[in-house]
């Protein structure tokens, strides 16, 4: 069986505005797309699988729940879909920090995961955030890595691309 290239976005600060600092989107009030995430994803699902790869460790600290978290990602597919836009599978860790677990970026785990579910080709794909943490766990992931940050932050992470949006790494993948 041929593998999928895919493209994994991080969700927060990738696809919707993220929370305050030390703070988590908690419901679908709280969620905003940022602008033109719909538009790029309707782009991306012409050459890849998309994939989200999001930490959430505001679960097993009490301040949401599973169920909060799969409601606002049922809120998000509904809304990305009008816009012909699709997520095709979305991998959540919902430990803290301090749980050390293999699945919290900057530890490749839903990556891997995903790959092996979904028969990924992690060379030829890339993951994309706008954190240092996205970048390690994709490069440990072995993909391709785009930060969506200044460029202070991308001599630190030293991804293989950056880009200032979404809207502009139409131009770094092929």
């Amino acid at each position: 069986m041929t593998k999928k290239r895919a493209i994994f976005l991080d969700r927060d600060g990738v696809i919707n505005k993220k929370a305050k600092e030390h703070d988590y989107i908690k419901n679908w009030g709280e969620f905003e797309f940022l602008p033109h995430a719909a538009d790029t994803i309707s782009q991306l699902n012409k050459k890849f699988l998309v994939v989200v790869v999001s930490n959430q460790g505001g679960i097993s600290q009490g301040l949401m729940t599973a169920d909060d978290v799969n409601s606002i990602h049922a809120n998000m597919q509904s809304e990305l879909e009008k816009n012909n836009a699709i997520i095709d599978k979305i991998y959540v860790c919902p430990h803290y920090i301090k749980e050390m677990c293999a699945c919290r970026k900057p530890e490749p785990g839903l990556i891997l995961e995903a790959a092996k579910e979904l028969n990924i080709d992690l060379p030829n794909s890339y993951m994309i955030g706008d954190s240092l943490i996205d970048i390690e766990a994709g490069k440990k992931a072995g993909c391709k890595t785009i930060l969506l940050a200044d460029t202070s932050a991308a001599r630190e992470a030293k991804p293989h691309f950056t880009a200032r949006s979404i809207s502009d790494i139409l131009y770094l993948v092929n």
